[in-house]
């Protein structure tokens, strides 16, 4: 299983891209949605890499 610092980091990435879909949704103004978009993208861009480690830290844990 993925250590306890790995877990913690990705269900902050959700929780940043999450927020960030909402305030997008909710801009008055193009330029500030379309900040909050490349926001929505940077946290799931990170949340992917933290998944691909949790993945890699689990193969560690089952080698022999």
């Amino acid at each position: 299983m993925a250590d306890d610092d790995t877990e913690q980091l990705r269900a902050e990435q959700l929780r940043r891209e999450r927020k960030a879909r909402e305030r997008a949704v909710a801009a008055d103004e193009h330029a500030e949605e379309r900040a909050e978009e490349r926001r929505a993208e940077r946290a799931a861009y990170l949340k992917e890499k933290l998944d691909e480690r949790a993945e890699s830290e689990d193969r560690v844990d089952e080698s022999p």
